[in-house]
């Protein structure tokens, strides 16, 4: 009778240690499963909201070269995938002026008005060294800007700078909420029409912008 109730006891520990061990290790194998997933879907989610964050600086930059050849309404429309509809935007020239404005089409308008006063016959804007940080459903956005403004066959005016971007998620999707492009320079360039008589440089209006 009593080595029966030592085999119950020994029997009851075994069970007991297993039952334990296999408690752990389920326990385990679901945190795994359940960070795991948790990791996967932000490794999957975090490189494609970067990507749509991305596209938003070169939309820009396509919407402000289809002003520079002269289609504001084409510009408009592509900037408001760009932007939410508030959002503020503004320039800082070289010498310290700037020019803010609320609004895409108010934007637009303001592009064209310098483009045509300066008399652009077309722009290349060129977007590189995008930096980004995400944070939940707001981001900032950093990208350097070289731009080219054709005035003639033999004369360009160049800019750089650097735009700064606050973006947010609206309604599933990347817009930028604010803007800030900070130009570093604006020179002209030409080329001698001959070897003996170089062409004039251009006279910018006064005062002088571009974007």
């Amino acid at each position: 009778m009593e080595r029966r109730r030592e085999n119950r006891r020994l029997i009851s520990k075994v069970i007991s240690f297993f039952w334990h061990r296999i408690t752990i290790i389920a326990l385990a194998v679901a945190l795994v499963l359940l960070l795991g997933g948790k990791f996967e879907l932000a490794s999957a989610t975090q490189p494609n909201a970067e990507l749509e964050i991305q596209k938003l600086t070169v939309c820009y930059a396509l919407g402000t070269d289809a002003i520079g050849r002269g289609d504001l309404q084409e510009g408009k429309n592509i900037y408001r995938d760009c932007f939410t509809q508030d959002a503020l935007i503004t320039a800082i020239f070289p010498d310290g002026a700037s020019e803010t404005r609320t609004g895409t089409d108010a934007w637009a308008d303001f592009v064209y008005a310098v483009f045509q006063a300066n008399g652009y016959q077309a722009t290349q804007h060129l977007i590189g060294t995008i930096n980004i940080s995400l944070q939940n459903s707001q981001a900032t956005m950093s990208s350097y800007l070289h731009a080219t403004h054709k005035l003639s066959e033999t004369s360009i005016d160049v800019a750089n700078g650097t735009y700064e971007d606050e973006v947010i998620n609206e309604n599933g999707q990347w817009k930028i909420r604010r803007r800030t492009l900070k130009l570093i320079d604006f020179l002209n360039l030409s080329s001698p029409t001959t070897k003996e008589k170089p062409e004039k440089p251009h006279k910018p209006n006064i005062p002088r912008k571009t974007l």
